[in-house]
């Protein structure tokens, strides 16, 4: 049976309208105060879900702040500084999103004088404009009913209705999408949509639910089942993968620090880092040897002066910090630079750079 085709047997006795009026009358009363609700604006929502995105939201609240005292409107962000936009999301993680967004706000701004569309068509064929964030805007900006579906909600609606699928699976969120569709108040779809993702927030939570105080608990068949704590069904993620590097603070004789730029595509595309030698490449007894092929300069390595360990979703850096001193040679990498070390916090950095920041005293 297609997708489509089971919704009406999931929703075969639900209230609809008792789920829409309890969700949305709760919500209004007591939804967080968060600067991205202040009003409507449709860059404001955009920049802040794809902010939200694999991010708590007390984390993005200063940097959302930080971001539109910068870049205030879509022209100023499609005309600011690649690497501007960077420093701005630096810590935030995920660099990827920055990049899209800007590259779509410069979109926007070309071909529609700076308004975000108001159209599905135009808006998917925005670079970084997936399903879920253009049901975000259109919903909540536009108070358009189109579905905004992401791991909260889907988490919400698997206890509600009692779906079993496995929401890790790409054909599961097709299947909440068109039950958004069947569900969505068309009255007031902006109030459902987030009144969804904040149940999700701060209710619904992945690991014991308030179900006590969840607004829609008449409705909630897991709930009556005592099931919540079951679902939603997800299968597990694979492995991360272990990345053993050693980072290397070199400094000349002027007291500058070697710098260098990462691809400009790729994990962590066009951000700074200080040079890493993959350990799989090299044995540590050979790094100056190393060093000089790579690089033209001749290095003395000194101590260790570090151990660090960065866990992104899909692989783990262990990272041995390790200082050294330029000996002789012409730098010959043109990705890469001394920089006085007052003047290194104006770069972004990762997050797994930045703490090596603290030994450039």
């Amino acid at each position: 049976m297609k997708k489509e085709e089971r919704v009406p047997y999931i929703l075969e006795n639900f209230n609809r309208q008792a789920f829409q009026n309890q969700l949305i009358e709760w919500f209004m009363k007591e939804q967080r105060i968060l600067p991205w609700r202040e009003n409507q604006d449709p860059y404001r929502v955009w920049v802040s879900e794809i902010m939200l995105q694999q991010t708590r939201v007390d984390t993005v609240i200063p940097y959302f702040n930080n971001f539109l005292e910068k870049f205030p409107t879509p022209e100023a962000l499609a005309e600011a500084d690649e690497q501007a936009v960077l420093k701005a999301w630096e810590g935030l993680g995920y660099y990827s999103r920055a990049r899209n967004l800007q590259n779509a706000v410069r979109e926007v701004v070309e071909k529609y004088e700076g308004q975000i569309p108001d159209n599905k068509a135009k808006l998917s064929e925005l670079k970084g404009v997936g399903p879920y964030t253009k049901g975000a805007i259109l919903s909540i900006a536009y108070d358009q009913p189109e579905p905004a579906v992401d791991g909260n909600v889907m988490r919400v609606l698997s206890r509600i209705l009692l779906v079993e699928d496995d929401i890790a699976k790409a054909s599961t969120k097709k299947l909440f999408e068109f039950l958004i569709h069947d569900l969505i108040s068309y009255e007031d779809p902006s109030s459902f949509n987030q009144g969804l993702m904040e149940l999700g927030a701060i209710i619904c939570t992945p690991k014991s639910p308030s179900c006590l105080l969840c607004p829609v608990q008449s409705e909630c068949r897991a709930f009556q089942e005592g099931r919540e704590s079951e679902l939603p069904i997800k299968t597990s993620k694979k492995k991360q993968k272990n990345q053993p590097y050693m980072a290397l603070l070199i400094e000349n004789d002027q007291g500058e620090v070697l710098i260098e730029q990462r691809p400009s595509n790729g994990l962590l595309a066009s951000l700074w880092q200080y040079p890493m030698v993959p350990m799989s490449d090299i044995q540590k007894k050979d790094i100056p040897s190393w060093f000089y092929s790579e690089f033209g300069l001749e290095i003395e390595l000194g101590n260790t002066v570090d151990q660090i360990r960065h866990v992104f979703s899909h692989l783990i850096w262990n990272m041995e910090v390790k200082k050294a001193q330029i000996q002789t040679g012409h730098l010959e990498k043109s990705n890469t630079k001394f920089v006085a070390k007052e003047d290194i916090l104006s770069y972004p950095f990762p997050v797994s750079h930045q703490k090596v920041h603290k030994h450039l005293k």
